[in-house]
């Protein structure tokens, strides 16, 4: 009992009421941007993500009575089974929205990407906490053939550029809070120079399909096919501004529900909310999403070893490139790349693999206490 009544003091309950708080309002935008024509039913997403919203409570809990140092030891046999599943996916999976990024296993559609982004972060924070900071050339060149570029190949094939780019990004900012050398900073930039233009033409026509380009083309200039290739973005930036100072009131913005406003419900999340909630209520969701991340970063700093902050800094720059990605891209900043707002977006998978990962940052923040633990 002694030991119950110190979890429950210890847990960190500003971090739990900010993720449900930002699930519950996920569930409500949902509802509202589903809410069907006069006469018509009503579509079950919002139901639907209420019940994984529930299992991903569950699950997140569960993660936080399993000491995450299991988590380590275990870090390359769950990296290897997301790599198995990556490989599965270009071959049996289904496709959708023009890629081929689910599967189905007893009647039960997932995106594997979005599971392996755990066995990811899990992978890079145990790799890279092993490595004496800061690290060097020979130690990024020793991690970046398995650990980033194959599975990043592996997305871009599916396609998934947004969930690549975003690994990406966090594998590379995980290095920067261990620490980098000066000799292999300078060996990125440099070499990011000289090879872009070079890999920007195997990219663009090796890889990215015919409706990518066209959005890379509609971020450059959205005007050049307006009622097109442009019409994602323009219907996306009338919702934000219509929403002004106050916005319309929940259950009142037009975008969504009379369908001007395309995957209103996953990728366009938050243009949905501004319409509704507008400029204030915007600025109090933001306020939201920092709270998490500062949270996350704190336990980043507080955690009792290497491992621990190292896999908290990892889950909070994850974080933060999905919250800039899919916000940046609803505001025309940014070229659509298809990544959800953590937490808010429909999709089991991508809610799941979110608690999954705040359950990761409160164990963590739990165990600091290395006596009691």
């Amino acid at each position: 009992m002694q030991i119950d009544r110190r979890a429950i003091e210890n847990f960190d309950w500003l971090y739990f009421g900010v993720v449900a708080a930002l699930s519950i309002i996920g569930v409500l935008t949902i509802f509202s941007a589903t809410r069907p024509m006069p006469g018509h039913a009503h579509a079950h997403y919002y139901i639907k993500q209420l019940v994984w919203m529930i299992i991903g409570i569950g699950a997140m809990l569960l993660i936080m009575k399993i000491d995450y140092k299991w988590f380590e030891a275990l870090a390359p046999a769950l990296y290897a089974v997301g790599l198995i599943m990556l490989v599965f996916v270009l071959f049996k999976g289904h496709m959708g929205l023009g890629a081929q990024r689910w599967v189905s296993i007893g009647g039960i559609s997932f995106q594997p990407s979005e599971i392996f982004r755990i066995a990811f972060v899990l992978m890079i924070a145990r790799q890279l906490s092993m490595a004496k900071p800061p690290i060097g050339v020979a130690d990024f060149g020793r991690m970046m053939p398995l650990l980033v570029l194959l599975p990043l190949g592996l997305l871009v094939k599916q396609p998934d550029l947004g969930t690549a780019v975003t690994m990406g990004a966090v594998f590379f900012f995980t290095c920067l809070s261990r620490g980098m050398s000066k000799k292999l900073l300078i060996a990125i930039f440099i070499f990011a120079i000289v090879s872009t233009p070079f890999f920007w033409d195997i990219f663009w026509h090796g890889f990215l399909k015919a409706y990518q380009r066209d959005r890379l083309v509609a971020f450059i200039d959205p005007s050049v096919d307006p009622a097109g290739i442009g019409y994602h973005l323009n219907q996306s930036k009338i919702a934000i501004g219509s929403g002004m100072v106050f916005g319309k009131g929940y259950l009142h913005g037009t975008q969504g529900p009379f369908s001007f406003l395309p995957e209103k419900q996953t990728d366009f999340i938050f243009s949905v909310f501004a319409e509704e909630w507008g400029f204030i209520g915007s600025l109090v969701l933001l306020g939201l999403y920092f709270a998490l991340l500062w949270r996350t970063l704190d336990t980043a700093r507080k955690a009792k070893d290497a491992f621990g902050s190292t896999l908290a800094y990892a889950i909070a720059f994850m974080f933060a490139f999905y919250l800039f990605f899919n916000i940046g891209m609803t505001m025309g900043m940014l070229p659509v790349v298809g990544i959800p707002l953590p937490f808010m977006s429909y999709g089991g998978t991508s809610l799941l693999a979110n608690f999954i990962a705040a359950g990761l940052v409160l164990n963590v923040r739990q165990r600091r206490f290395e006596l009691f633990y």
